[in-house]
């Protein structure tokens, strides 16, 4: 489903996927896409096959246009503007999904927003990192370490922005509870392998109360 949702800077496009009406939502789960300088949005493909996982798991997921980005009205703030962003797709699923449980998800620079955002908003009850840029210089994940809610992390093998090594010493000082999927010789943007993103979410989170 296309939506157009209020944001801090003008409307923000967004598309909701939500699983076969019979069955109950698990959760409704915000998903932000990679850094709009490189040419991330909503539909890079490791952001959409992570959703589609994830709605395959039982959860509604909200993928949206940072702002500047697509439709999305505004223009790139540096990550300031798009914490704000992310903060109004929150807003839009918790509203929507009333009771239904509400998690943060993002892939690469969007990891960094769903964390980040995420660990500090008391309606958030799960993180999810896809490729966090954890060694990146300017981002700053202060709120992720300190927090106790459940993480979970997909990482590339031969991720060449935030090698493997260091994403496991960033996941050691995270406290639990916490889990990692590894993608066999997956590059940072898992090019040819995006469907591995989908399948690793759908398995951590298929059986996560």
């Amino acid at each position: 489903m296309q939506l157009m949702i209020p944001g801090p800077a003008g409307p923000l496009e967004a598309l909701l996927d939500v699983p076969p009406a019979a069955a109950p939502l698990r959760a409704a789960v915000v998903f932000a896409h990679p850094h709009p300088s490189y040419g991330g949005t909503m539909h890079t493909r490791a952001v959409y096959h992570g959703a589609k996982g994830l709605v395959r798991a039982g959860c509604a997921v909200l993928r949206f246009n940072f702002r500047g980005v697509g439709a999305s009205a505004g223009a790139f703030d540096q990550g300031r503007g798009e914490v704000d962003d992310y903060r109004a797709a929150l807003n839009e699923m918790h509203d929507r999904f009333t009771g239904v449980p509400l998690w943060a998800a993002g892939f690469s620079f969007g990891s960094w927003i769903a964390l980040e955002t995420g660990a500090s908003d008391p309606r958030v009850s799960a993180l999810i990192a896809v490729a966090p840029p954890v060694t990146r210089e300017g981002y700053d994940f202060t709120h992720t370490l300190e927090s106790t809610k459940p993480k979970f992390f997909v990482q590339g093998e031969l991720d060449e922005l935030c090698p493997l090594k260091d994403l496991r010493a960033f996941y050691a000082r995270c406290h639990e509870p916490k889990e990692l999927v590894v993608v066999d010789g997956a590059s940072h943007l898992f090019d040819g392998q995006g469907r591995e993103v989908g399948d690793a979410l759908e398995d951590l989170l298929g059986d996560f109360a």
